[in-house]
């Protein structure tokens, strides 16, 4: 259930976690977005809605750290969320753009400022630490926030977080893999935080999904932690008579020395299935790696990534940034919820309604615990080319929680 929002939050890890995919979509609208009715236990948080004015939403973005990176970030994030704005039809936003530097404090003042300034929701930030501390402002001013954050430990209370969580994926794959045959999971994560997460992510995900977890086998992130830990995941995978070895680790970490040295000690990836965490075709150099063929990932909707990617460059001139969808998808939730007329549209009730969202990249939900659901398709590479096996669903089950 959810969380009760408290002033001293939960611990906050403050590390970045990587990026999971590019979350990109077009199209805009709640899947039914009147028929939400709210949901047991759900604070029902939230400012109540003047139908016949402007709605104030404020976007806090990194811009003024110092950091080219930064920078184009941020603008990439207020493009998206104005070409959600513009498609709206109907539903009158007034947008305030709030720059953090990227920075804890920052954030925090800038998000007491957007309440003192009028705004019913707050878009961003992006990173954890930013975040949390803009929440934490917020807390008692009854307006929610829909971070670009995929962090899953700052959520809770009045804060919602929008990027691809490893649970998310986890679930996804592990789902897939059972229905393949695939479920004596053998699974290799290193000994870091974001190891750790993931680790514990697929794990769940094995259990939440009737597989068996065959092993684990966690390893130190270097080359030198690696090449020991593949004498044990083969070891674990012939004990367990496990068909998957599911990796947590990104293309720009580990994944390339794992899909190398497994299948030489002997682990035949014919006979027991990669599967990635993350993304296997970022970056594209990752497509060439003879120990990728094969293996499994999630992706967004590759045909709503597409579009979106066309529409924001056909605005622009431009691609967006690899997250930049992200507040693409957040005004697309805002302006559906409101379009349902209710005084109380973005109260969390209305924001966890089961349906869902479409957005950047397919279908997206919030969930009660305020992390949020993707529907993801699942990928393989051939050939050194990516191709989708299991398209993303087009719609949720279930009321979400």
């Amino acid at each position: 259930m959810f969380a009760l929002f408290q002033s001293a939050r939960k611990s906050l890890r403050t590390f970045r976690l990587p990026i999971l995919a590019p979350i990109l979509a077009f199209g805009l609208a709640a899947c039914d977005p009147a028929a939400f009715t709210g949901f047991g236990g759900q604070s029902d948080n939230g400012p109540k809605i003047d139908r016949n004015a402007p709605v104030s939403v404020a976007l806090l973005v990194p811009r003024g750290s110092g950091s080219a990176s930064d920078d184009l970030l941020a603008q990439s994030l207020e493009n998206a969320a104005r070409l959600a704005i513009r498609d709206m039809g109907g539903v009158r936003i007034d947008l305030r753009v709030y720059d953090t530097a990227g920075d804890a404090q920052t954030a925090a003042t800038q998000a007491t400022q957007a309440v003192s300034d009028g705004a019913k929701i707050i878009l961003g930030p992006v990173y954890a630490g930013a975040a949390n501390a803009a929440a934490v402002a917020v807390a008692g001013k009854n307006v929610n926030i829909i971070a670009f954050s995929n962090n899953p430990t700052i959520a809770g209370g009045n804060l919602f977080v929008l990027g691809q969580t490893f649970q998310n994926t986890a679930n996804r794959m592990v789902s897939y893999a059972k229905s393949q045959g695939k479920d004596r999971i053998v699974v290799a994560h290193a000994q870091d935080v974001a190891g750790q997460l993931g680790g514990n992510a697929v794990k769940a995900a094995i259990a939440a999904n009737g597989a068996t977890l065959a092993g684990s086998v966690e390893y130190l992130l270097s080359q030198q932690g690696v090449v020991a830990a593949i004498p044990r995941i083969k070891a674990a995978v012939g004990n367990g008579g496990a068909n998957a070895v599911f990796m947590t680790s990104p293309s720009a970490s580990a994944l390339p020395l794992l899909t190398q040295l497994l299948p030489e000690a002997g682990v035949n990836p014919r006979v027991t299935q990669f599967i990635g965490l993350t993304r296997w075709d970022i970056p594209a150099t990752t497509l060439d790696l003879p120990g990728v063929q094969g293996g499994w990932f999630a992706v967004p909707d590759p045909e709503a990534s597409s579009a979106f990617r066309s529409h924001y460059n056909a605005a622009y001139g431009m691609a967006p940034h690899p997250i930049g969808g992200l507040a693409f998808d957040g005004m697309a939730a805002v302006g559906a919820l409101l379009k349902s007329g209710k005084s109380n549209a973005l109260s969390a009730n209305a924001i966890t309604q089961g349906a869902g969202f479409k957005g950047a990249g397919g279908v997206f939900r919030f969930l009660q615990d305020g992390t949020n659901e993707r529907a993801l398709a699942i990928a393989t590479i051939r050939d050194k080319k990516m191709v989708v096996i299991d398209n993303a669903p087009t719609g949720f089950r279930g009321a979400g929680f």
